[in-house]
């Protein structure tokens, strides 16, 4: 089965994303964690979690998130050698430069501008061809 994991702390970003995979017919199940820790406990089966197998193709990562921020998830995935490699794209409300430097300073694969609503925001289209290419 073929998936993408959410990991977002705020629900009514979550319900966006879900909707707009659901419009799109993306052919992808869409797990999600409200942060990091649920999102390495998902992926590990930790906690009574089942392990998700197989592993997500992308991860879209918020990066204000309580508990474990996406910077120290980042960090954490980075250092598993079974999770390394999964491809990374963040999802924030900040469109300043500086905050997309530091992103892919953190080696992710793409920034994405919040809500990820992605039929009305035209400033998607670069990440999203990426996210397409990748999920093909």
């Amino acid at each position: 089965m073929r998936s993408v994991l959410l990991i977002e702390d705020d629900i009514f970003d979550t319900m966006t994303a879900q909707k707009s995979f659901a419009r799109f017919s993306v052919p992808h199940t869409l797990y999600t964690a409200f942060n990091g820790e649920e999102a390495l406990d998902l992926l590990l089966g930790r906690q009574g979690q089942t392990a998700l197998r197989p592993l997500p193709e992308v991860i879209l990562l918020d990066l204000n998130m309580p508990r474990m921020n996406g910077a120290e998830f980042l960090a954490e995935l980075r250092a598993d050698p079974e999770l390394c490699d999964i491809p990374v794209f963040v999802t924030t409300t900040s469109g300043m430069d500086t905050d997309r430097a530091a992103a892919e300073a953190m080696g992710v694969h793409g920034y994405i501008l919040k809500p990820l609503d992605f039929e009305t925001s035209p400033d998607l289209i670069d990440s999203l061809s990426l996210l397409e290419h990748l999920l093909k």
